[in-house]
């Protein structure tokens, strides 16, 4: 890769928009060329800048409840036969679009940011690989892999053997998400590897949530106190099974009385790790 290259690629790099082979080649050209290279810290510098919360407008709650009031009025249109539907005008489908966001962005915004959380998690995968550091300890005893993180955080994430459903566990590292530090389990499929970031939550939410994000699939959930992020190129069907058998598995490990909140899922992001309780 050379600088007579088209400059966005370096864009494209920051954004976690490029494959595999070519973020390693751009990890390579940006620890050869120190104009590249400037011009990345300068995009990482200007991506935490916006992140600032100065830059982030959170509704207030009275207009939340407005739009939620809202919202289930226009739920009787659901009734409305469809030729109905082609009388509406443009300006009340604007109208829905604005109160959908204003009810849905301010509330993922109060939750820690969602979209970059998300980035990060999908960073830490993509790190992983490239740096060849998937594992600090590599085993597929989950005897061996559970004890490892003792001492090492202050919680200790539930290790879960599905190598005979067809993901064996490839081992453990640490990670850190928002300056907290987390439990990273590894587990393979093939040829493919999938990260399960860990770490404690107190929020209780409903069902399972799955997205895609930068060309990799996630599928997050809660379960008995903790936040689990499944993320991989694996397909998403692939992925949903693993994280159903993981659940499975996890619920029997479960102290007595413990229970599982909230149906052990969630449909919203956490807070962020860095937010201790």
């Amino acid at each position: 890769m050379s600088c007579t290259e088209p400059r966005p690629l370096v864009h494209a790099h920051l954004d976690g928009e490029l494959d595999l082979v070519d973020s390693l080649k751009a990890e390579a050209h940006l620890g050869e060329c120190a104009i590249c290279s400037r011009a990345y810290d300068g995009g990482l510098r200007l991506r935490s800048s916006l992140r600032a919360n100065e830059l982030r407008f959170r509704a207030p709650g009275d207009l939340r409840r407005r739009v939620r009031r809202g919202l289930r009025a226009e739920a009787k249109l659901d009734a409305i036969p469809r030729t109905a539907w082609r009388r509406l005008s443009f300006g009340t489908a604007a109208a829905l679009a604005a109160a959908l966001a204003l009810l849905v962005w301010p509330e993922l915004g109060r939750r820690g940011a969602s979209g970059p959380l998300i980035d990060e998690i999908v960073s830490a995968h993509v790190r992983s690989l490239m740096a060849d550091h998937l594992t600090d300890v590599a085993s597929s005893d989950k005897h061996t892999v559970k004890p490892w993180f003792d001492g090492k955080l202050d919680f200790s994430p539930a290790v879960v053997d599905v190598a005979d459903h067809g993901f064996p566990l490839v081992g453990g590292r640490l990670d850190y998400l928002r300056t907290r530090a987390v439990a990273a389990l590894v587990y393979g499929r093939q040829r493919h590897f999938i990260n399960l970031f860990v770490w404690p939550s107190e929020e209780k939410e409903p069902e399972e949530a799955s997205l895609a994000r930068h060309g990799y699939e996630i599928v997050h959930w809660r379960q008995a106190g903790m936040s689990y992020w499944a993320v991989s190129d694996l397909n998403a069907s692939a992925l949903a099974e693993f994280a159903a058998l993981v659940r499975e598995k996890v619920r029997p490990q479960l102290p007595s009385g413990s229970g599982d909140p909230a149906g052990t899922a969630a449909t919203s992001p956490p807070a962020e790790p860095g937010d201790r309780r």
